[in-house]
C-alpha cells in the first residue's frame, strides 16, 4: 500500500503553531522567514505568540497554515534528505491546503504560495460583509440529505454544501438566514447535531464569486510548474497533473464544494493505505478512518512527530 501527503485547511490554526519546529530545525525557521519576507509582515510572530483573534482572520490563517505545512516539508527534505515524490503517490489539501500541496509538489514557489493565500484570504473576506454569511456543520446526515436540506433552506437565498468531509459530516454555507434555516431543518430531519461554525465568511459557495474572480487574476499572473507528485483536487476528487487544468480548478475551488470524502476514497482506490498530514492540527488524519476503516492517518506537525515519521519513510 502506498501513501499520500495531505495538508490541512482553515480551522486547524492555533497560537503557538510552528514555534517548536522553528526552535528545533533551521530549515523550518527558513520557511517562516521567507513567508514573513514575502508578505512584508511578521506573520511568524503572530503564529507563535498570537493574539488568536488576529491569527484567526482568514487573510492570516491561510498563509500561516501553509507556512507550518511547508516547514514540515522542508524539514523532511533538508534535514532528512528525503524527496517527497519518492515517498508518496499523491498530494491533496483541504481548501487552502490545496495550495500547500502544490507548493510541496514543486508546482508553486513558497513566496508565490504565501502571496496567493494572503490575497485569497482578503478576497474571501471582502466578498461578503461580516455577519451576512454563515457556515454550519450538519453531523449525522450524508451528502444527499444535507444537499436536500440546503436546497429547502435556501428560499431564494444562497445555501449549499461546502465541505463533504466524511460520512455524516457535511458543512453547508450561504446567507446567514438560510444557513440558520438549514440548522432547524437538519435537526428536524434527524441530524445528530447541527451547529454554526465560528468562521468570518461563507466559504465554498456562490457568494464567493467575486473572490473567485480575484483568484483568476492572481493565478493568471503566477508561474505554475507541473507538480512532481499527482494532485488530487477538491473540485474533481481525482488526480490532475497538467498546469492548464490546475489553474482553473483553483479558481472553481473558491465557490465549489470541497469533495474531501471522495478525494480520500479516490486515493484509496488507487492503492493508498496511509494519509500523512503535514502541518498544524490533526483534522485530516482524524478523518481518514472515519472515511474508510482500512486507512491509517498520521499527523506530522511537531518535531517529535516529524522525527517519528522520518523513521517510517
Amino acid at each position: 500500500m502506498s501513501r499520500a501527503f495531505v495538508f490541512p485547511g482553515q480551522g486547524s490554526q492555533a497560537v503557538g503553531m510552528g514555534a517548536a519546529l522553528a526552535e528545533a530545525f533551521g530549515a523550518a525557521r527558513e520557511v517562516f522567514e521567507e513567508v514573513d519576507e514575502a508578505l512584508s509582515q511578521r506573520l511568524s510572530t503572530l503564529m507563535f505568540e498570537g493574539p488568536e483573534s488576529d491569527l484567526t482572520l482568514t487573510e492570516n490563517a491561510q498563509p500561516a497554515l501553509m507556512a507550518v505545512s511547508m516547514a514540515a516539508v522542508r524539514v523532511l527534505e533538508r534535514e532528512a534528505g528525503l524527496r517527497l515524490a519518492d515517498k508518496a503517490d499523491f498530494v491533496a489539501g483541504h481548501s487552502l491546503g490545496e495550495y500547500s500541496a502544490l507548493a510541496a509538489a514543486g508546482s508553486l514557489s513558497l513566496t508565490d504560495t504565501a502571496r496567493l493565500l494572503k490575497r485569497r484570504g482578503q478576497a474571501m473576506q471582502e466578498a461578503v460583509p461580516v455577519g451576512e454569511g454563515a457556515m454550519a456543520a450538519l453531523l449525522g446526515l450524508d451528502l444527499e440529505a444535507a444537499a436536500q436540506v440546503a436546497e429547502e433552506a435556501a428560499q431564494g437565498e444562497v445555501c449549499a454544501p461546502a465541505n463533504d468531509n466524511a460520512p455524516g459530516q457535511v458543512v453547508v454555507s450561504g446567507a446567514k438566514a438560510a444557513v440558520e434555516r438549514a440548522i432547524e431543518l437538519a435537526t428536524a430531519k434527524g441530524a445528530r447535531r447541527a451547529i454554526l461554525l465560528p468562521v468570518s465568511a461563507p466559504f465554498h459557495c456562490a457568494l464567493m464569486a467575486s473572490a473567485a474572480d480575484e483568484m483568476a487574476l492572481a493565478l493568471a499572473e503566477t508561474m505554475l510548474q507541473p507538480p512532481h507528485i499527482r494532485l488530487v483536487t477538491n473540485v474533481t476528487a481525482s488526480a490532475v497533473e497538467d498546469v492548464e487544468d490546475i489553474r482553473p480548478l483553483l479558481v472553481q475551488q473558491v465557490t465549489g464544494m470541497v469533495r474531501w470524502r471522495e478525494s480520500v476514497l479516490y486515493m484509496k482506490d488507487c492503492g493508498v493505505g496511509t494519509l500523512v498530514e503535514l502541518g498544524a492540527g490533526k483534522v485530516l488524519s482524524g478523518l481518514a478512518r472515519r472515511i474508510d476503516r482500512e486507512l491509517t492517518g498520521i499527523n506530522a506537525g511537531t518535531p517529535e512527530e516529524i522525527e517519528a515519521l522520518i523513521k517510517t519513510l
